[in-house]
């Protein structure tokens, strides 16, 4: 992988991908391992989540499309490597704003038919709590 152009996103919005398939991923030990260490990347790289999430529902038998994902997602870590989240002091002039942000994917998932969510809270500039899951 120290080879690979680096990309400038992490997924393409209409990828849709399913437990089944005929292209069984050749080593799912890699797989499992690789998707790990991606969780735990998902710590400081909230954006990273939804994508994360959705190559970790197939450890049990990956294929060859959700190993393609992992390795799009680790191509947009080396473009992004110094990214992260950034606290930022807040204004004392200012009063602190509490903002939220959410969205919804209604059954997009082409297995069981779930949607899922999402939201973003801000307090002020800085993120202090996110979440993702589906229905």
């Amino acid at each position: 992988m120290a080879e690979v152009h680096s990309i400038s996103s992490f997924m393409v919005s209409n990828c849709k991908l399913s437990q089944y398939g005929v292209d069984i991923f050749h080593d799912p030990t890699l797989y499992r391992s690789v998707v790990g260490v991606l969780q735990y990347v998902t710590l400081t790289r909230p954006e990273l989540s939804f994508a994360v999430n959705k190559v970790c529902q197939f450890m049990a038998a990956p294929l060859d499309s959700h190993w393609a994902l992992v390795k799009r997602i680790l191509r947009y870590l080396m473009d992004t490597l110094f990214h992260g989240l950034l606290l930022q002091p807040t204004s004392v002039t200012k009063p602190l704003a509490l903002r939220t942000f959410c969205d919804a994917d209604w059954t997009s998932d082409v297995d069981d038919r779930c949607s899922t969510s999402g939201a973003a809270i801000f307090l002020g500039p800085n993120l202090i709590s996110w979440w993702s899951r589906k229905q």
